[in-house]
Parts: C-alpha cells; sequence; structure tokens
C-alpha cells in the first residue's frame, strides 16, 4: 500500500493553488466550490493533479449528520454567539473547527481506470505529512482518536493526541483527499468548543445517529506536540519543500478559463445546499 501510496505523490506537474492568505473574508463555502471544481478538473484531465492550500478564520463546519441533531438550531446560537460562522459541508464526517491557526490541505487526483481505493488516497496523505515532520523525532501515527471531535480511522497524532484529520470527497472522476492541521494554538479548546456545540444541540436526547463524547484533552495543535512555536507559513513551507520532492514539476497556479465558470456553478450550489441544510428542521 505504502508503494502505491506514494505513486500517487510522485506525480510529473502538481499544481498548486495557495490560498492560506486569503484572510477572514474567504468563506468556507468558497472551499468547498473550489475543490469540486478542481475535482472536475482534473478528473476531466483538462487540468494536472493539483494541491490546494486554504485557511479559515473562526469557522465551525458541520457534516451532514449534525443537522440532524435535536436542538440543532440552539447549537448553532451558541457558535454564532461565540463570533463562529457556522457552515454545512457538502461531504460527510462531523463537526470540525477552523481558524487562524488551522492548516487546510488538499491533493486532488484524477480516478484513473483502475480507480484510486479509498485507503490508498488516505495513505498518501499521510505518507506526505509524515514526511513534512521527518525532522522531528516525535512518531505520527494513524487511528481514530476516540474522544476526538470528527473521529475517523486516520486521524493523525503524537502520543495518543490528534492533531489532524482526513476526508475524501469524490466526484466527476476526481478525488479530493483534505487534511485540516491544527498547527497553532490550543487543540483542548477547540475541542472544548465542539463539546459545548454537541452538549446543547443534543442535550440528553437518544438520536438516530451517534455523536462524538467528546474528551479535550485528547487533542492537541502540532506546537503543543512537538514543543515548537510553528505557524501556518512554516507548516507551508514544509508541504511546498516535500510535494517538490515528488513532482517532476509544481507551480503556483489560479483557476482559469471554464474553472471559473464551473466554480461559480458550485458555489452557487454549495450555498444553496447550506442554507437549506442549517434551516431544516431536524
Amino acid at each position: 500500500m505504502m508503494n502505491e501510496s506514494l505513486q500517487l505523490l510522485k506525480q510529473p506537474e502538481w499544481r498548486l493553488i495557495d490560498q492560506s492568505s486569503l484572510g477572514p473574508m474567504f468563506s468556507a463555502l468558497q472551499s468547498f466550490a473550489a475543490d469540486d471544481t478542481l475535482c472536475t478538473s482534473v478528473g476531466a484531465g483538462s487540468s494536472p493533479p493539483t494541491a490546494r492550500a486554504w485557511v479559515h478564520h473562526s469557522t465551525v463546519v458541520l457534516g451532514i449528520q449534525d443537522t440532524k441533531l435535536p436542538f440543532l438550531q440552539e447549537g448553532i446560537k451558541l457558535l454564532q454567539e461565540a463570533g463562529l460562522q457556522v457552515i454545512v459541508r457538502n461531504s460527510g464526517g462531523l463537526a470540525v473547527a477552523l481558524d487562524e491557526g488551522v492548516l487546510n490541505l488538499s491533493l486532488i487526483f484524477p480516478d484513473t481506470e483502475k480507480g484510486i481505493d479509498i485507503d490508498r488516497g488516505y495513505e498518501a496523505m499521510y505518507l506526505l505529512i509524515k514526511q513534512m515532520f521527518s525532522g522531528f523525532s516525535a512518531r505520527i501515527d494513524a487511528y481514530e482518536i476516540v474522544g476526538s471531535y470528527c473521529p475517523g480511522s486516520y486521524d493523525l497524532s503524537i502520543g495518543g493526541k490528534k492533531f489532524a484529520g482526513i476526508s475524501q470527497r469524490r466526484i466527476r472522476r476526481g478525488v479530493a483527499v483534505q487534511i485540516y492541521l491544527c498547527v497553532s494554538g490550543s487543540g483542548s479548546e477547540r475541542a472544548s468548543l465542539i463539546r459545548r456545540f454537541y452538549e446543547t444541540a443534543k442535550k440528553t436526547e437518544i438520536t438516530k445517529w451517534d455523536y462524538p463524547d467528546i474528551q479535550p484533552e485528547v487533542m492537541a495543535s502540532l506546537s503543543e506536540l512537538l514543543g515548537r512555536k510553528l505557524t501556518v507559513q512554516d507548516v507551508m513551507l514544509r508541504f511546498l519543500n516535500t510535494l517538490h520532492q515528488h513532482a517532476g514539476r509544481l507551480y503556483a497556479s489560479s483557476l482559469h478559463g471554464e474553472e471559473v465558470d464551473l466554480y461559480q456553478g458550485y458555489l452557487q450550489r454549495v450555498t444553496e445546499r447550506n442554507e437549506k441544510a442549517l434551516t431544516a428542521e431536524s
């Protein structure tokens, strides 16, 4: 599996779209539309494999499952009163906290004739992150961290404390493997925020869906875990250097040509879906 994952990372060309410093006005909805656009473009062969980096300020991204919470509107109000924007993403998973200390990365591949196995996509991202931080002695593990928010089998942790989660989205023969990396700040404070959301939106109701019983102490940032004050810019540099090792050519880009029109269509779609999900009766 590791060799196959390495082959995914090794590409003749990697295109890079860096949206990590666009500031507070850059909405998570714009990110979802960008990845869907790139999945379509890469899947059609009109773009090479593409890496995208992005940061969102003061945002909580909910999963579709979160919209089924019995007291959802109370939970949303709690977050909004704390000055947070609440968005529902167009893929699976559960609530995640994003802020200026969290770097998000997407790797977008074409889903070839053979098809990219789901685990292979996860392994490629895991391998990339391990290489980015290979200069540190800390071991990075991938397994579900019980008590974390948005738990999954590819939670990345050091010493049992989660600092990142990986997800995937597949659309139009493109595969986007996405990760959020808690670079700086307090991982447990982010977890406490999401815990309060669930306590408010679920209360003691028995629900059809399972929601995490969040234990804030199992989450931390890379700065906390590595004992070094890292910034998003530091980690971006590590990302670029590591990706460059795997690329025949790495070049910076933005959405262009037909992608701009595609993006407008996807943005309208995710915005409408988001509004519908946030106002739906649970």
